[in-house]
């Protein structure tokens, strides 16, 4: 029951930061618009209808509002991030131990600035894969582009790019927990390889080339990046001995009686 009251204060908590940060994006609404559409409106096509502004249409009476909603509701997840990530935290760290939690410091450390930066390269190469689909449109036709179909387009970018650069960083964790070696990593490097850009051909939502390699080519990088870190860490771990070398599993380790029980008499001596 303990617990369960410990998680029930950790949401409430998480949930309030969030309806603080949803508010706060509620306000700031129009520059986070206008810098998400950005992509769209440099391209020639936005600017079908009215050529001194960039068009996106909505289909229903109630799209605009569930629009802003729902890019407020994504400013008030990244707002509160810092208070919802250490609720998490304070609620399992109890139960890590030193070196988990040094693992956990490490991952949090390098997962954040990774997403970051696929999130980066993905705002950058939306309007790549716009250009590339929206250029087969004939000349005596208009694309009416739907605000929900690009916003999703958008958000779908966005996470594929930041969470598939969060790929090499569980080889490392992996690799340092003793589940996956840097010689097994090597004989499997041709298959990871082909199936990254397998990966990046299905998982990005234009599936045009440029927006392919642009996902594929540093995620190859990265993963080479984290291929030699493991291999470091590997050989590090060989340089140390190991206590269990020799022992086998189906026998029992031998005790030093004699060595025992002269412990325990100098405890009572001392007691």
């Amino acid at each position: 029951m303990d617990h369960l009251r410990e998680l029930r204060n950790r949401l409430i908590k998480a949930i309030l930061a969030f309806l603080v940060g949803a508010i706060v994006g509620w306000l700031l609404f129009d520059p986070v618009w206008d810098f998400l559409k950005q992509p769209y409106c440099s391209l020639p096509q936005s600017h079908v209808v009215d050529k001194d502004e960039c068009s996106l249409f909505v289909n229903g009476i109630f799209s605009s509002f569930f629009l802003k909603l729902k890019i407020s509701c994504i400013i008030g997840a990244v707002i509160s991030s810092p208070v919802w990530l250490y609720q998490l935290w304070a609620f399992v760290a109890p139960g890590l131990y030193g070196r988990e939690r040094r693992w956990t410091y490490v991952f949090l450390g390098a997962a954040v600035p990774l997403f970051f930066v696929g999130t980066a390269l993905a705002y950058l190469t939306v309007d790549k894969g716009l250009a590339i689909f929206l250029g087969f449109v004939a000349d005596d036709v208009k694309p009416l582009i739907t605000v929900d179909s690009y916003l999703s387009y958008v958000l779908t970018m966005l996470l594929v790019f930041g969470l598939t650069f969060e790929l090499p960083l569980f080889v490392v964790v992996l690799n340092l927990a003793g589940v996956l070696s840097s010689t097994r990593i090597r004989r499997s490097q041709r298959m990871i390889l082909f199936g990254i850009f397998v990966f990046a051909a299905v998982a990005t939502p234009s599936a045009d080339p440029f927006t392919m390699l642009a996902l594929a080519l540093p995620t190859v990088l990265l993963f080479e990046v984290a291929a030699l870190l493991a291999f470091f860490n590997d050989r590090r771990r060989a340089r140390r001995p190991d206590p269990y070398e020799g022992l086998s599993d189906d026998e029992a380790s031998p005790l030093d009686l004699d060595a025992i029980d002269a412990e325990l008499e100098k405890g009572d001596a001392a007691r």
